[in-house]
């Protein structure tokens, strides 16, 4: 049988403009858009902003619900079943959960810092029965071998969305104090300060002789998109670019996300580096990056309300509107290789959906649509005067 959704006094924001009228949903697909219309028997909007589900193509969330405390433990059902319920109620209908794939595995802590593979599996299985599209980022360690069986298992996933290289090699790109690494190690392995200086001076020998870059190329370029994070410097943009890589991920310098334009890569920063006004490290900041015109795609790397609190943010300071939603939504989709079906409000497009009202600083997510289907909604018990009109946050600028 088949199942119609219709949503009506809605503001409807598309790739290149936005408009208030009515979308017709058929068996999870956007079948109609109606530009100033109205239809009385439709699920009344109330004026508030109707954009695609937001794509979250990097999150670090899981960490937070498996390890609310570092010594405290959760299942991983419950961790996965509330990020998953954290996602919709904040807009997210995409969410790409990461896993760390290298040659470690801590004996101590959570599953999020043991085994990424093992976590991955789990992420797989625990999909299939959640809400929101559920796809794997993969946090992957350039400096180890052999990488062929991790490979093997990589390639077994029907939920890899992409594989980003996480150079750690200390003293370079985010971290680049090499004292205050030492002061951490000291205090972690018990060691002196200088006896810290000297394993860190192997360590950075050691990683300096191994890059698997290549190997992850060969068995992924194409099929799945790779990215590269924290560059610093060009040589790290020019490196990735020459290993497959399609996306530059939380450039850490102007110098090397102006660098990544240049050559084409999608350019990728935290949501929370936009919204609190800087990057909390010191780095390159997405206030300028935005400003410059250096950034493609925001997402929420460990703090889910940030993608659409910046959206609310940029509607306040007067970015268009189409600009500030396809920052987590169309080019995110294009990041991925997903464009096709997702990432925007077009006939023939899934409908993944969400309906918010926008306040100055944070949005108010009121219904979640995947595929169609209403998987989240808030209570319809407020007024409409309650709502905030971004536009006229718009207009007011």
């Amino acid at each position: 049988m088949s199942q119609t959704t219709l949503i009506t006094n809605a503001r409807i924001v598309t790739r290149r403009e936005d408009f208030e009228g009515s979308l017709v949903v058929e068996d999870g697909l956007i079948v109609e858009i109606l530009k100033d219309r109205y239809l009385p028997e439709a699920l009344d909007a109330r004026g508030r902003w109707l954009i695609p589900g937001v794509i979250d193509t990097h999150t670090d969330y899981i960490e937070k619900e498996i390890a609310p405390r570092p010594s405290a433990e959760i299942p991983l059902e419950l961790a996965f079943h509330m990020m998953d319920q954290r996602a919709l109620a904040t807009g997210l209908t995409t969410v790409l959960g990461a896993v760390r794939v290298s040659a470690d595995k801590e004996k101590g802590g959570s599953l999020w810092r043991r085994d990424g593979l093992e976590l991955g599996r789990q992420y797989e299985r625990l999909s299939k029965t959640a809400k929101a599209r559920h796809l794997m980022h993969v946090r992957w360690d350039t400096n180890f071998q052999p990488v062929d069986p991790k490979i093997e298992v990589l390639k077994s996933f029907t939920t890899l969305g992409n594989i980003v290289f996480n150079e750690n090699i200390p003293g370079e790109r985010q971290f680049r104090d090499l004292d205050h690494i030492a002061g951490k190690w000291a205090e972690r392995r018990g060691v002196s300060l200088e006896e810290a200086r000297v394993l860190i001076r192997q360590q950075i020998e050691t990683n300096r002789g191994i890059n698997n870059r290549p190997q992850i190329r060969d068995a992924f370029s194409g099929d799945i998109s790779l990215g590269s994070h924290d560059d610093t410097t060009i040589d790290h943009v020019i490196e990735a670019h020459a290993m497959g890589c399609s996306i530059a991920e939380m450039p850490t310098t102007l110098e090397a996300a102006q660098k990544a334009r240049d050559l084409g890569l999608i350019v990728t920063m935290g949501a929370p580096n936009y919204y609190r006004g800087g990057s909390r490290c010191g780095n390159f900041g997405a206030p300028e990056a935005l400003e410059r015109g250096l950034v493609d795609v925001l997402c929420s790397d460990y703090h889910f309300p940030s993608l659409l609190g910046s959206v609310c943010k940029m509607f306040a300071a007067g970015i268009e509107p189409s600009r500030a939603v396809s920052l987590v939504t169309y080019n995110a989709a294009k990041s991925l290789n997903r464009d096709e079906k997702l990432g925007s409000i077009e006939v023939g497009k899934l409908a993944d959906l969400t309906l918010f009202a926008a306040h100055p600083n944070y949005a108010e997510v009121t219904h979640t649509w995947v595929g169609g289907e209403l998987v989240y909604q808030s209570s319809e018990q407020v007024g409409a005067e309650r709502h905030s009109d971004a536009r006229a946050l718009v207009n007011a600028v």
